[in-house]
């Protein structure tokens, strides 16, 4: 997962290959590792979490973080991330790809 140095509001884009039959399982530990950050991690300022129509077992997951410090740093470094990422591992076909954005238009 690249880093890049940056204090302001960053959006997270995240796009993952669930492996076959294990969809459903996927979205179940979504949910409760998405809970938790909710509740857990104020840095955290939304997720939201879609599937393409034509291919459910793909994944784009959009996070709203108040840096990509908080991301990258603390976020990482919990126990729930942590122990996320290693069931991940059972059920993404390939590592998913992150890729980090900030905002530069917002329509008003």
């Amino acid at each position: 997962m690249p880093t890049r140095q940056t204090s302001a509001p960053v959006t997270v884009v995240i796009t993952c290959t669930l492996k076959p039959g294990l969809v459903d399982h996927a979205r179940r530990e979504l949910a409760s590792v998405i809970s938790t950050v909710m509740s857990d991690e104020p840095a955290c300022r939304g997720i939201r979490v879609h599937a393409d129509p034509q291919a459910p077992h793909r994944l784009l997951i959009i996070e709203q973080w108040d840096s990509v410090e908080a991301f990258t740093g603390p976020h990482m470094q919990t126990d729930h991330m942590k122990a996320f990422l290693k069931t991940a591992e059972s059920f993404l076909d390939a590592p998913a790809d992150f890729t980090f954005w900030n905002e530069i238009l917002t329509a008003p």
